[in-house]
C-alpha cells in the first residue's frame, strides 16, 4: 500500500495493528511501541500516558496510573498498595517463567517415607504457580482488550472518514457541475465566501454572510427567473416578484417533486437558513457556525439542482 499522508498512514498503522492484535502477531514490548505510535498520531494524552505505563512500568503515585491499574485488574490488595506494577512486557515474561517453574516441578514418581508429604508440597507449589499465571494471564487480557478498543475505534473512525470526504468529494463534483451549468454566478461567489471565512474575524464573517444570502438570491434568479402573477401552492397564492426569492425557490421545487414531505422540508430548511444569514449580518456568529451555514447553504443548493436531474431522467424513461 502506497502511503500518501498522515490519515492513510494512521489508517493503514491502525488496520495492520488490530491484525497484530488479533492474530497475536507480535509481543508485548513490540506491540506496545507500534501502539504508542498510533497513539502520538492519532490518540488523546490519556492513551499515550497509559501506553506509556504498560511500556515502563507503573508510578504508585500518580492518579492515572492507580486508574489503570484497576481497569487492568492489577491489584492483589489495593488498601496494602499490592499489586502487578511491572510493565506488559514482564508480564509476559513472568508468565513464560512460571509455567516452565510448573513444568519442571512435576513428580513423576516419588518413594519413601516422604511421598504424602511431597506430593502435597509439590501439589501446593504448584497450585500457587497456576493462581499467579491466571491472574497475570488476565491481566494481559484484560490490557490487549483495551489496546484493541482503542486501535478499533481509530481505525473505524479514519475509515468512515475516508469514505464520507470520497463521498463528499463526488458528491461536490456532481454538485459544481450543476450549479456551473444553471447557475454559473453562484459558483464564481463561493471562493469567495470560503476565503473571508478563514479570516475568522467578525467583520469577514459578516461578509461572508452577506455573499451567502446574495448567493441564494442569485440562484433564485437563475433556476427560476422573477415573474409576474402568482403562483398557487398548498391553498397560498405565493408573488413571483423580483424580491420574493424564497417564492420561487419553492416554486421549482413543487414542480420537480410531488413529495409534500420533501416540499415541507425543503421550505422549512430554506426559510432558516434565509433569515440565519440575514440575521448573522447584523448580530454576532461565530466563524465555525458561519461555515456551518455556508456548508448547509451549499448542499441545500446541490439538493435543489439533483431534483431538475431527476425530473429530466424520469421524462427520458417516460
Amino acid at each position: 500500500m502506497t502511503i500518501e499522508s498522515e490519515s492513510d498512514h494512521i489508517l493503514f498503522l491502525s488496520r495492520d495493528l488490530l491484525d497484530d492484535i488479533e492474530l497475536q502477531r507480535l509481543e508485548a514490548d513490540k506491540l506496545l511501541l507500534k501502539c504508542s505510535r498510533l497513539a502520538r498520531l492519532s490518540g488523546t494524552d490519556e492513551i499515550k500516558q497509559w501506553i506509556k505505563l504498560e511500556m515502563e512500568g507503573y508510578n504508585g503515585s500518580k492518579e492515572l496510573s492507580d486508574h489503570y491499574m484497576s481497569r487492568t485488574g492489577r491489584w492483589t490488595n489495593f488498601a496494602e498498595r499490592k499489586g502487578y506494577w511491572g510493565p506488559l512486557a514482564q508480564i509476559e515474561e513472568n508468565i513464560r517463567v512460571q509455567k516452565l517453574r510448573i513444568d519442571v516441578s512435576k513428580v513423576e514418581s516419588l518413594s519413601g517415607d516422604g511421598l504424602i508429604g511431597a506430593m502435597r508440597m509439590n501439589r501446593d507449589a504448584q497450585q500457587a504457580l497456576a493462581n499467579g499465571i491466571s491472574s497475570m494471564v488476565a491481566i494481559r487480557s484484560r490490557v490487549l482488550n483495551m489496546l484493541h478498543t482503542f486501535v478499533a475505534g481509530v481505525y473505524y473512525e479514519r475509515q468512515f472518514a475516508k469514505v464520507a470526504e470520497s463521498t463528499f468529494e463526488q458528491y461536490k463534483k456532481d454538485v459544481d457541475a450543476l450549479i456551473a451549468a444553471h447557475a454559473g454566478e453562484v459558483l464564481e461567489k463561493l471562493p469567495s465566501v470560503v476565503a473571508r471565512l478563514q479570516e475568522g474575524n467578525d467583520e469577514a464573517v459578516s461578509q461572508a454572510l452577506t455573499t451567502c444570502r446574495r448567493i441564494i438570491d442569485s440562484f433564485a434568479d437563475a433556476i427560476f427567473p422573477p415573474q409576474a402573477g402568482t403562483y398557487n401552492l398548498g391553498g397560498n397564492d405565493l408573488s413571483l416578484d423580483a424580491n420574493k426569492h424564497q417564492n420561487r425557490i419553492n416554486v421549482y421545487v413543487a414542480e420537480r417533486t410531488d413529495s409534500k414531505s420533501r416540499r415541507t422540508r425543503i421550505r422549512q430548511n430554506l426559510s432558516n437558513l434565509y433569515d440565519r444569514v440575514s440575521t448573522g449580518v447584523h448580530t454576532d456568529v461565530t466563524a465555525e457556525e458561519a461555515f456551518s451555514l455556508f456548508l448547509n447553504v451549499y448542499l441545500f443548493l446541490g439538493e435543489i439542482l439533483h431534483l431538475g436531474v431527476a425530473q429530466t431522467k424520469d421524462s427520458v424513461m417516460a
